[in-house]
């Protein structure tokens, strides 16, 4: 193996986590990639032999342009969206994980904290991901950032207190959205219209995709036409988390036939969505509850 080789191969043993670290700075699948090749580019220049600790130095690499892409955005005044392979739920506090354990730890950090780190200075921002959630130490953050160690600490805590009191928030938000789904499902299958009526909004909406509506499912508008199509049916659906929230599934012969997906704003359901493409089900991830 070359020397360029193997310098490769170290790469890419260091890139699932590097990937991990941009995309909890950045929340955008495109801008880390940019960012994970950026610090294969640097490396590739400067050679394994200048560098002692190769995992250090790729993260102080991407997390410094993780940051100056931070910088741009706020220049350009812009903020993507958290996109499809973000995780849905959860928060994760500092746990001293090993470098090989804290990819996974990354990945239970929810959509809502994505939603919350895009409120927040680069600055904090960084110093939050990369002490909280991959355990770097201040002391080396602190160069990354330009302010002391101290200065350095208080960016994080911060932003710890701002995402725990969303993420408690949220939590309560996931819990109200489970009971509202389990409502909606024992009312469809036990025929209560007016039960549907209250749970869903006035304005509230069923849309099909067209693989759903070929299989005879019928888009709807308003509150009572919406129940009316669920009323006394999909007795075979299922409770399920559908990309981590509350939806209904409905499988047959072992294979996953249609997904409902809700949508829900102040208690009341405003959208569902019925979902029977084939590639759009493989994209969903569906995990079933037992109730």
């Amino acid at each position: 193996m070359t020397e360029e080789e193997l310098l490769a191969a170290r790469f890419e043993e260091q890139r699932p986590r590097l990937r991990a670290v941009a995309m909890q700075v950045l929340g955008s699948s495109s801008d880390a990639d940019d960012a994970v090749q950026e610090a294969w580019l640097r490396l590739s220049r400067t050679g394994a032999t200048a560098v002692n600790d190769l995992a250090a130095w790729l993260t102080t690499v991407v997390a410094r342009v993780s940051l100056n892409i931070l910088r741009s955005r706020g220049t350009r005044r812009e903020q993507p969206l958290p996109e499809e392979g973000v995780p849905r739920r959860g928060f994760a506090e500092p746990s001293g994980a090993a470098p090989e354990d804290q990819a996974v730890l990354a990945d239970s950090v929810g959509l809502a904290l994505l939603v919350v780190l895009d409120t927040l200075g680069p600055a904090e921002r960084l110093a939050f991901v990369l002490h909280d959630l991959f355990g770097v130490p201040f002391e080396d953050i602190a160069p990354i950032v330009e302010r002391s160690p101290a200065a350095t600490r208080k960016l994080a805590s911060r932003a710890r207190r701002r995402v725990r009191g969303a993420t408690v928030a949220g939590e309560k938000e996931a819990a109200r959205r489970d009971e509202i789904v389990t409502a909606f499902l024992a009312a469809a299958r036990g025929g209560d219209f007016d039960a549907l009526l209250r749970l869903l909004a006035p304005d509230a909406v069923l849309r099909t995709d067209p693989a759903a509506a070929r299989a005879g499912a019928s888009a709807a508008t308003g509150a009572r036409d919406v129940a009316r199509g669920f009323t006394g049916r999909v007795k075979a659906a299922r409770l399920a988390l559908v990309d981590g929230l509350a939806g209904l599934i409905w499988v047959s012969e072992g294979r996953l036939r249609v997904v409902f997906t809700f949508a829900v704003a102040e208690g009341k359901i405003t959208a569902i969505d019925v979902v029977a493409d084939d590639d759009r089900l493989a994209r969903l991830d569906v995990r079933p509850l037992e109730r």
